[in-house]
Order: structure tokens, then C-alpha cells, then sequence
């Protein structure tokens, strides 16, 4: 059958239908065995459409490069090893979807996500998601746009050239992170600022150019200060550049950007409606919306752990447990007899030139069995002991380690009351270590199961009191 496969459309006389792709490159084909392989091949050759009494096929959305992939599965169950790249992959899953090829799409995925480690991969991620708003119907239900989404939602926009992702590709990253508690690296204003600026780029070089002085970057306005003197250039294109805008601004929450800079600087480029500056402006003076962060989702620390960001998570917490100090002291209360999680706010990714996260616990006040360490972002039982679990990876005051149920002894010597422990991960290498009192013990070589994305977790119950901050280096 492979022979055959690969005779197919050298040796038309060996065929018996004709397929025409989009790009009008032609394929031979045997009705039977497409038919046998492809529920839409069997509609189309067998169920009294035209197709089904003349010998050619049309296909006007797909390329020849998906078809070639297809036909190749179709004829032989499998596709070549590295035929799939950053070049044909999009196509490729647009073709397998179309014929209903769930196998294909399941093998793309898996070459897609055994090859995201690569930078290279990753980097090129935006292209990907542009092409596929460009090919596909984008739904919810779409397994590639989830997992691109997933990757770029970690890449802060400020490192993505402008062309690189399209009006169509940012629409729906910024639609699928909308209001959803999903980890995400870039503030709301430099969403918008990406957002206007790729919009003008659509309009003119000098929309762009004027957009590109008059929206300087969050550094920039945090070196300025607080008052914004940004030069008042007119934008003669104002107009033509918020309808560009406009599929864009729905999915930007207004809210998260500081009250002074839509005064100073968004405002007066009248490219945002004044219905949503003045509904932000209404909002942001109510109690419930003062505290809201400037990142969407679950904020990912870019520039590494730091106060801010390093606090517990009342949403990811078991019942019985307290946070008490801002958000840094964790305490298990009288009556707590078994082992509570609570893991802390920060999602931990490897993000390019920056995977090293380092944090202190402090064990105010030991319990029989105290523990530290970190934990996958789902499936993990708040009351139940992390150790035990398959998604939690500790250390514990016993010298112990422990994941999935299995202890691994004398890591370290027991620790007490006012100990330190501070946690050292490397998200590029995927392991982690520990530092107890100022001594540094070895990474842990069994745990290499760690997920592309992690939390800080503590274990504790009753009268356990634990309190988390960036790490401080004991001199």
C-alpha cells in the first residue's frame, strides 16, 4: 500500500478519481481506499453527490500542502517522521480536521507539543496563530488554538515584533484571556498598546510612527513618573485606526490601566470610545475595582518573584486554613488535624532568559509534619497532603521529599520553629532544590515530572504558621 501511496500521483493511469486543491496542484487518488479511511472522502465518493459520478474533486480551502499530509496518512495509517514543521503544521491541522482525521489531528498535536521545549518553536508561535486565524474557524473546542493561546498568553507582547502576530491572531488571544482565570504576562496597558499600534500599522506609516511616540512603554512611564508628558502630535488617521482598533477593544479591560494614564495618555488619542473611557472612569472610582491587578488572568511574575506578587491565594486554599499579614502569613487553627494546601498567587513558567524562581518559607510555627515546595496548576486536592499526591512535589520537616506518595529520606536534617527554607526552581532544567537554614541541599534527581507550569504550595495543619517572601540571602 505504501508503494501505491507514493505512486499516486505520478501514475494517474493506477487511479481512479482526480483532486484538485486550491492552489489547483493535482492529486491522484483511489476512490476505495479513500473512501475506507475518510467518512468525508465516503460522503462525497459514495452518498449521490456529483463527485460520486465524474472522476475530480475540489477542494477550494485546502492547500496542496495539508492534502499531501492527508493522502499520505489516508494511504498508510502514518506520516514520515519530520515531515511535519513550523511551516506546513497549521495546514496540516486544518486538513486533518476538514476530513475528519481525528488520529492525524492527534499526532500533530503530540509533534506539536513534543517540539514546544524547542525556543525556536516557541518563538514562532505568533505566526502559527495568525495563520491558523487566517485558515480555520476558531472555536472553543479548536485544540491547537488552545495550545498556541497557551503559549503566547506566557510571551509578554512587548518581545513580539509588530507584524508578527495579526489583527485576527491578537483578537483571539486577547478574546480567549478576556475575563478568564487563565496565566498571562503582559499588563492591560501594554495589551493596548500592542493592540493600537498593530491597528495604525494597518492604516499608514505615519498613523504608526505617531502611535509608536505618543504610547511610550510601561518602563518608559514608570522612569518618567507619574505626570505623562507625551508630545500631543494629531493623528490625522484617528478615525481609520480605532475602526481597526475596534475588534480589539472589547477584549482589552480598561479597568487595569491606571486612572492618570487614560487622562494623559489614552484619552486624547480618540481612538477608544467615549463610552468606555467614561464607563472606566465610573468604575474606577468603586471600592471593587481599586484593587484589581494590572494583568489579566493569573499574572505571571516576568521579572521575577518580588513583595507584590508573592502572597497565598484565598481561591486556592483548603477550608480550614487562615491567611492573616497581607497575604503572607498562612496559619492552620486549632481544630486543623490534617494535612490543608494553600499555593501561592504566582504561576511560574520558563519564559525566555528568565525560568530561575527563587522564595523563602518561613515556618513560624512548625506542626508534626511541615511541608514546602510546589504543585501543578490543576487537579490538586486542597485537603489532602501534597506529598501524596501526583501534582505536588515537597519537602517536609522531617528531611524528607516526596511526590506521587513516594519518600525519599535524609534529603536533609529535620527542621524546627523559625526555620527558612527556601525553594530554588529552574523551570528551563525542570527541577528544584532546596536551601534549609543557609545550606543548600542537591536538586532533586527523581523529580523529573515537572509541569511546564508550577506554583509554590505549602502542606500544614494545626498549630502550623508559615510565611512566604521573595528570597532573601542569609549573610
Amino acid at each position: 500500500m505504501q508503494n501505491y501511496a507514493k505512486s499516486r500521483d505520478v501514475l494517474p493511469a493506477l487511479t481512479d478519481v482526480e483532486i484538485l486543491c486550491e492552489d489547483e496542484k493535482k492529486f491522484y487518488g483511489c476512490r476505495a481506499i479513500l473512501a475506507a479511511r475518510s467518512e468525508v472522502f465516503d460522503r462525497l465518493l459514495y452518498n449521490g453527490t456529483k463527485e460520486r459520478y465524474e472522476n475530480k474533486i475540489t477542494f477550494s480551502n485546502i492547500n496542496s500542502v495539508g492534502l499531501e499530509i492527508v493522502l499520505e496518512y489516508t494511504y498508510t495509517g502514518s506520516i514520515k517522521e519530520g515531515c511535519l514543521t513550523k511551516d506546513n503544521i497549521v495546514e496540516a491541522f486544518h486538513a486533518a480536521d476538514y476530513f475528519k482525521l481525528s488520529g492525524l489531528q492527534d499526532f500533530i498535536m503530540k509533534t506539536f507539543k513534543n517540539t514546544l521545549e524547542n525556543n525556536y518553536n516557541k518563538n514562532y508561535s505568533p505566526e502559527l496563530l495568525s495563520k491558523l486565524a487566517e485558515k480555520m474557524s476558531l472555536t472553543e473546542n479548536n485544540i491547537l488554538l488552545d495550545l498556541l493561546i497557551e503559549v503566547i498568553a506566557t510571551i509578554p507582547l512587548n518581545t513580539i515584533e509588530f507584524g508578527r502576530l495579526s489583527i485576527a491572531g491578537l483578537r483571539y488571544l486577547l478574546s480567549c484571556t478576556h475575563e478568564k482565570e487563565k496565566p498571562f504576562a503582559t499588563p492591560e496597558y501594554e495589551v493596548f498598546r500592542y493592540s493600537a499600534i498593530l491597528a495604525a500599522m494597518q492604516v499608514s506609516n505615519d498613523a504608526y510612527k505617531i502611535l509608536i511616540e505618543r504610547l511610550p512603554t510601561l518602563k518608559q512611564i514608570k522612569q518618567i513618573g507619574n505626570f505623562v508628558q507625551v508630545e500631543n502630535k494629531f493623528i490625522t488617521d484617528h478615525q481609520k485606526v480605532a475602526k481597526e482598533l475596534e475588534p480589539l477593544v472589547e477584549f482589552i479591560d480598561f479597568r487595569r490601566i491606571k486612572g492618570q494614564v487614560l487622562v494623559d495618555i489614552i484619552e486624547p488619542l480618540e481612538i477608544v470610545p467615549s463610552k468606555i473611557i467614561v464607563n472606566v472612569y465610573r468604575n474606577i472610582t468603586k471600592s471593587d475595582n481599586l484593587n484589581l491587578n494590572d494583568i489579566r488572568g493569573i499574572p505571571i511574575p516576568i521579572c521575577g518573584i518580588n513583595e507584590t506578587n508573592c502572597v497565598w491565594d484565598k481561591s486556592a486554599c483548603g477550608p480550614k486554613l487562615i491567611i492573616e499579614g497581607n497575604g503572607k502569613i498562612i496559619h492552620a487553627p486549632n481544630g486543623c488535624n490534617s494535612h490543608q494546601n494553600v499555593r501561592a498567587k504566582m504561576a511560574l513558567i520558563a519564559l525566555e532568559n528568565n525560568g530561575i524562581f527563587e522564595w523563602d518559607v518561613i515556618i513560624e510555627k512548625v506542626c508534626y509534619a511541615s511541608w514546602v515546595g510546589v504543585c501543578a496548576p490543576k487537579n490538586l486536592n486542597y485537603e489532602k497532603f501534597a506529598g501524596d499526591q501526583p501534582t505536588g512535589w515537597v519537602v517536609g520537616s522531617s528531611g524528607y521529599v516526596c511526590n506521587s506518595g513516594n519518600y525519599i529520606k535524609n534529603y536533609c536534617p529535620g527542621f524546627g520553629d523559625g526555620t527558612i527554607v527556601t525553594v530554588h526552581l529552574d523551570m528551563n532544567k525542570r527541577t528544584c532544590a532546596f536551601t534549609i537554614n543557609g545550606i543548600k541541599y542537591p536538586e532533586i534527581s527523581t523529580w523529573n515530572n515537572l509541569p511546564s507550569m508550577v506554583y509554590p504550595v505549602v502542606s500544614l495543619f494545626y498549630p502550623g504558621r508559615y510565611r512566604i517572601q521573595p528570597y532573601k540571602k542569609i549573610i
